[in-house]
């Protein structure tokens, strides 16, 4: 099978950005890892979650301009955790012949770790993208580990998956090479 990846772009929309931790760098990460893929002729796929409070056409709805999807690139619209429920993400990954996510956005714990063990159960080879996730800032005495330590406890995790037939790799985005993990296409 060739190997084709997609870079997924979840929920960076101006109102959760304003909530996450480490959001500008986080932001610079996608932004150029996005723009690497476009050089690359792989497809960018935007996720955009709707309820909520995040109403279509409002403020924190948008996308954050730094990631506006470019003409021509898809945007999914979702309702839940879960980019691949009730929504044309799989039809639009399997359109465009993508075998590969490489999963980045917001937020680490619920919509990022939701999506990407999704990904896998629809037998697509995942990159998680180390530093291309996160999650909303918190104090230290909630439920919630605190941000860094939820990115670092995800990316461990998912370092240690298994799915059978599946690739599952955790790079920084300076490591992400669009060609096959081999060093073919």
């Amino acid at each position: 099978m060739t190997h084709a990846p997609a870079l997924l772009v979840i929920d960076m929309q101006n109102a959760l950005a304003e909530i996450a931790h480490r959001a500008p760098e986080t932001i610079a990460v996608i932004a150029g890892l996005r723009a690497r893929a476009r050089a690359a002729g792989v497809p960018v796929v935007t996720v955009q979650h709707h309820g909520g409070g995040l109403g279509p056409g409002t403020h924190g709805w948008r996308i954050v301009p730094e990631l506006a999807p470019a003409q021509g690139e898809s945007v999914i619209a979702k309702t839940s955790a879960d980019s691949f429920l009730d929504t044309r993400l799989d039809a639009t990954l399997a359109a465009l012949g993508v075998t590969e996510l490489l999963v980045t956005g917001f937020a680490t714990e619920i919509c990022v770790d939701t999506t990407a063990r999704q990904a896998l159960s629809r037998r697509y080879d995942l990159v998680l993208v180390a530093d291309g996730h996160t999650t909303s800032v918190r104090g230290g005495d909630g439920p919630y580990a605190e941000p860094a330590r939820s990115v670092a406890h995800h990316n461990e995790i998912f370092r240690h998956l298994d799915f059978p037939g599946r690739s599952i790799r955790v790079l920084p985005a300076a490591e992400v090479d669009f060609g096959a993990p081999d060093g073919t296409r």
